[in-house]
């Protein structure tokens, strides 16, 4: 390992490091733009400057200068002083001085390096430039004259999207960062770019002129709008969610999140439901909750009491209903709403086994049956970096733009059964190989196929588990480790025709084969559920609420509560523990600690943070595989449950990034 002093202190920085790195590793603070952790190198800024011996007796750009044995950096020298302080003189050249009118104002790298790095005068006096406004689409706000080219969003688009969207014209002076032809970016991770902006270019449309950073209470929380947990931090003032940003988890999300993760937020305020409902006669009129309790009490559901968890419920959530259910001397509780069947009782044949920050790392992977981008896209990034490393990918469905190079095999199953030569000595020949079953295929039974392909090519073997289930429902794996699933799935609880069907969220399920039940919706929006239910008791969403939730990879991640919910709406816990009390029956819990108590002990692979685990090895599969996925199970990414359904910016980006509707604005 290289040796380098850094102002005097020696220290050994790894093979292949950077100045930029050493230095920070000695403790110092080196300002950039351009440079950034996950991207490749462009030392285009010069904002990283520092004086490095044996070298020319000038400053060089760290970010870019390879750190080498014996090496002296000076950081803080009156050269490296002037030189920074310069390259800010140019950069703030032709940048408008309108901070108080920016939405980075209070958290923009530009005005925080200004402020410890500028001369504090500037000696030019030309006309600064002016650049028109670029249209990026309905998520991304530009103002492109604050633009310094430090190329960070281009980069990212190629390198980590695999988008090519956004790109530069022209040169020099007259150089402009724009999207193809001023087009919408249309990818699922397109806001990225607003968090790498280190001025305010790029900027969040929907949040624009909403609050200064200064105003908002952050709340650490966790991501359910797809099942890979992204971590998120909620920003809030007083009862109303006002942003979403990702937290840094190398193990989940890395620093990113998807687009409808980010802009979901204007979906929790409309829609909602905050009173008591009840029908008659056909119609739902507002009641109390002592009226609604009386109804369910009257139906007398004793142990014809069944319930279905929506894809948003957190664990406690689904603990206290399976509480309920048992005191009341039922097992009927599901959450696969659409149907899927497949085997539960060994839950390392339906985990993310292989983890995903390790697939990466995969050498060949067969994809059945998923459409990753919109299943969970934030997967969709690590599997890039796997193709960039060498690895072969096969995917057997409907084809799609991948971002990545890749094989498809067909949609018909039954390719399955008798695999070309090349997918087979690709699978074979690989170190680490992988196979990721989508809910396309578990749908139509290739589970077993999959697990018999597993054994056949080797794919789990000490220190590497290949075997993946892709789940896209956040609550799934919650639900199938506090074991809350039927061996015949929805059909058993429609078979078993209870008088009372507890809806927990459950907006995707048919409610049809339920007719006679009386249906108690527990639930945020007034979304399909609530439209079948004959009561509806108004709950709290995932920002309003203390929660665990469990990832595809059998994560487990706490989430904490942001905000109160709106009017009448209780935390679900809450609403099942009075319901318990209403039908003359004790559930063991009174307050949240005690449940989450009795939930660590009903399941103690819930009681810590991390990896759950399973004790499990992958089970043997057998069979053949069969039947044609005609398409995927996700129809419009930007639609798939109800907090997203309500949301106007999803509404929007579904018409025109989706369905590539014109939408008419007002002029600016």
């Amino acid at each position: 390992m290289p040796k380098v002093t850094v102002d005097g202190q020696e220290i050994e920085v790894p093979q292949g490091a950077t100045v930029l790195q050493a230095c920070e590793l000695a403790g110092k603070e080196i300002p950039r733009f351009c440079y950034h952790e996950r991207l490749s190198i462009a030392g285009n800024c010069r904002m990283c400057l520092v004086e490095v011996k044996p070298g020319p007796p000038k400053p060089q750009a760290s970010c870019a200068l390879p750190a080498t044995d014996g090496q002296e950096i000076r950081t803080d020298s009156e050269m490296v002083k002037k030189a920074r302080e310069g390259v800010m003189e140019f950069l703030l050249i032709n940048h408008p001085l309108d901070c108080p009118i920016c939405d980075q104002g209070g958290e923009c790298d530009l005005q925080d390096q200004a402020m410890a790095y500028g001369r504090g005068a500037t000696r030019y006096h030309e006309n600064k430039r002016a650049v028109t406004e670029k249209y990026m689409g309905p998520l991304i706000k530009t103002i492109m004259t604050r633009c310094i080219h430090c190329t960070r969003c281009v980069r990212f688009s190629e390198e980590i999207a695999g988008v090519d969207e956004i790109g530069a014209l022209y040169r020099g002076e007259n150089m402009q960062i724009t999207t193809y032809l001023e087009k919408a970016a249309k990818h699922e991770l397109s806001a990225n770019v607003i968090d790498l902006c280190p001025v305010g270019a790029l900027t969040s449309r929907p949040y624009a002129y909403e609050a200064r950073p200064w105003e908002l209470k952050k709340t650490l929380g966790i991501d359910v709008m797809d099942a890979v947990g992204a971590n998120i931090r909620i920003d809030s003032r007083g009862r109303e969610v006002l942003r979403i940003q990702p937290r840094i988890n190398d193990d989940v999300n890395e620093e990113w999140i998807a687009d409808k993760s980010r802009y979901a937020v204007d979906g929790l305020t409309r829609r909602r439901l905050d009173k008591v409902w009840i029908r008659k006669a056909g119609k739902l009129e507002q009641a109390s909750w002592d009226e609604a309790f009386k109804k369910i009490k009257a139906a007398k559901p004793g142990g014809s009491l069944a319930a279905v968890y929506g894809d948003l419920v957190d664990c406690e959530t689904m603990f206290a209903a399976k509480a309920l259910l048992k005191a009341c001397g039922s097992t009927l509780i599901e959450g696969r709403q659409t149907g899927l069947v497949y085997d539960t009782s060994n839950l390392a044949a339906v985990n993310f086994n292989t983890t995903l920050a390790e697939i990466e790392n995969s050498d060949a992977v067969l994809v059945i049956g998923s459409q990753i981008r919109h299943e969970a896209p934030l997967l969709n990034v690590r599997l890039r970096k796997a193709a960039k490393g060498g690895a072969k990918i096969f995917h057997v469905g409907p084809e799609y733009d991948t971002t990545y190079a890749a094989t498809f095999l067909g949609n018909d199953l039954s390719v399955l059964n008798a695999l070309g030569s090349d997918v087979v000595d690709a699978m074979k020949g690989a170190e680490r190989p992988a196979i990721i079953v989508g809910g396309a295929a578990l749908g139509r039974g290739a589970l077993g196929k999959a697990l018999a392909l597993a054994a056949e090519f080797n794919v789990v073997k000490d220190g590497w588990n290949g075997f993946n289930a892709l789940h896209f429902s956040p609550s799934r794996m919650g639900g199938l480790l506090l074991g809350l699933a039927q061996k015949g799935g929805m059909a058993d609880i429609a078979a078993a025709k209870p008088k009372v069907l507890l809806s927990l969220g459950a907006d995707e399920m048919d409610y049809a084969p339920f007719g006679d039940a009386l249906k108690v919706y527990i639930g945020h929006h007034g979304d399909k559920g609530a439209h079948a239910a004959d009561i509806i008791l108004p709950a709290a969403a995932y920002t309003e609420k203390a929660g665990t939730y469990v990832n595809i990879e059998g994560r487990v991640q706490r989430s904490e509560k942001a905000v109160f919910a709106p009017g009448d709406a209780r935390e679900d816990w809450t609403i099942l523990r009075a319901l318990a009390d209403a039908l003359g029956v004790s559930v063991g819990f009174d307050g949240f600690d005690q449940l989450r108590a009795a939930m660590f002990a009903d399941t103690p692979a819930l009681a810590h943070e991390g990896l759950a685990d399973l004790r499990v090895s992958v089970p043997a599969g057998g069979g053949d595989a069969s039947g044609v996925i005609e398409n995927y199970p996700i129809a419009d990414p930007y639609l798939t449950n109800p907090i997203l359904r309500a949301s106007p910016t999803m509404q929007r980006c579904s018409s025109e990034l989706w369905h590539g509707e014109t939408v008419a604005e007002a002029a600016a």
